[in-house]
C-alpha cells in the first residue's frame, strides 16, 4: 500500500454537506471499536443537530485529495474550578486506508490550535477504551497523559 503524506491534508469545520460522510464515520467507528450497530435515523438526527447548532459542539474533519478522511467532535464542559472550558475530542474516526498517516495528528493539532487561541478553554479531554492500546499510544505521543479519574455512567436505553 502506498503511504500518503500529510501533506495535501486540510482540516476544516464539518459542514452540512459533510452529514452522509460523518453518519458512516460514526457507524463504522460504533462497529469497529465496540460491535454496536447504530439506529441510523437516531444517529442522522444527532449529527444534523450538532451540526446545526455551535453551541452543542463542531465537527472537524481532515481532508486529503478532496476526500474526507477522518473526522472528530468537539464538545465542552464548563470547570467551575478554573472558570473556563475543557474541550473533549469525541467521535474520532479515520479512514482504514488513512490511518497511521498523520491524519489524526493534523485534526489533534487543530484541535491543539483552536482551543488556545479560543482563549477561555483550559483543557482537552478525551476517554479511550481500556483495551484500545493502539489509541493509547497514540494520545500518548501526542503528549496527552492518562487523567487521575475513572470513568463512570448510567446509560438510558433510547
Amino acid at each position: 500500500m502506498t503511504r500518503r503524506h500529510t501533506l495535501d491534508t486540510q482540516v476544516r469545520r464539518g459542514l452540512p454537506t459533510d452529514l452522509e460522510t460523518i453518519i458512516g464515520f460514526n457507524s463504522a467507528m460504533a462497529l469497529e471499536t465496540e460491535g454496536k450497530t447504530l439506529d441510523q435515523g437516531l444517529l442522522r438526527t444527532g449529527v444534523q443537530t450538532l451540526l446545526a447548532d455551535s453551541s452543542r459542539g463542531f465537527y472537524l474533519v481532515a481532508e486529503s485529495g478532496g476526500q474526507v478522511v477522518g473526522q472528530l467532535m468537539i464538545t465542552t464542559e464548563w470547570s467551575d474550578w478554573r472558570n473556563a472550558y475543557f474541550w473533549w475530542i469525541q467521535s474520532v474516526y479515520v479512514s482504514e486506508d488513512f490511518r497511521r498517516m498523520g491524519i489524526y495528528r493534523c485534526l489533534n493539532d487543530q484541535v491543539r490550535t483552536q482551543a488556545l487561541n479560543q482563549g477561555d478553554v483550559c483543557g482537552i479531554r478525551l476517554y479511550v477504551d481500556r483495551d484500545n492500546r493502539v489509541a493509547q499510544q497514540v494520545y500518548t505521543n501526542l503528549d496527552m497523559v492518562q487523567a487521575r479519574y475513572d470513568l463512570f455512567e448510567i446509560e438510558f436505553d433510547r
